[in-house]
């Protein structure tokens, strides 16, 4: 999806992993490529953001086992739900920022995930992000990604960065975080190796000073 490391379903991730933006078009190839909703609208769609739950599973087995979801990510497509399970279990539920992305309001099935997630540097998180392939080309995930930048600097204390890798070749992944109001940073060659090939990737950032983007 996009690019940034996407959540490890194992996905991608931002930074030496598989970024995120990989994970189809910013997920976006060709997207676009406690339980508080955060709404905004995408080309007439609302978009709303909320904590994933186990029954939530079925949902992001959509996407997880989709191979042109997974082709761009280090995880193979799921091919049963006892596993993505355990990922729910092990990694989502415990995650300080992942959230489930729903589209019609809080109760809705998930039709994608976005995270953010701290590095090394308690200033500094990277984003990741994945949508299932029904809603790639629909705003859906620039909308998600606003909301994001929105919310998340008062809800993790300390930071002040988030930051997105992208594949070079992934036009739409960057393109959402363009319209979203990330800033393109650099192209850092031969940035990591995913499924076997060398990527460059470009890096992205939003700082909390930065303005959000309507």
């Amino acid at each position: 999806m996009l690019v940034i490391r996407m959540i490890p379903l194992p996905c991608s991730r931002i930074k030496h992993r598989a970024p995120a933006a990989l994970l189809q078009p910013a997920t976006s190839s060709e997207m676009d490529r406690g339980q508080e909703p955060q709404a905004a609208a995408a080309r007439g769609v609302e978009v709303s953001l909320r904590r994933f739950d186990l029954a939530d599973v079925d949902a992001m087995m959509v996407w997880a086992s989709d191979p042109q979801v997974a082709a761009v990510c280090r995880w193979e497509p799921y091919e049963s739900t006892d596993p993505l399970l355990a990922f729910i279990r092990e990694t989502v539920l415990p995650h300080p920022w992942f959230r489930a992305i729903c589209v019609g309001g809080e109760e809705e099935r998930p039709v994608g995930a976005v995270s953010v997630t701290p590095t090394a540097d308690a200033c500094r998180a990277e984003l990741g992000y994945v949508l299932a392939r029904a809603h790639w080309g629909k705003g859906v995930a620039t909308a998600a990604v606003k909301r994001v930048v929105a919310t998340v600097f008062a809800e993790v204390e300390g930071l002040e960065r988030v930051e997105a890798l992208v594949d070079v070749r992934n036009a739409a992944s960057q393109r959402v975080l363009e319209k979203a109001g990330f800033r393109r940073e650099a192209v850092m060659r031969k940035y990591c190796v995913l499924k076997g090939q060398v990527k460059d990737m470009v890096m992205y950032s939003f700082i909390s000073t930065d303005s959000l983007v309507e």
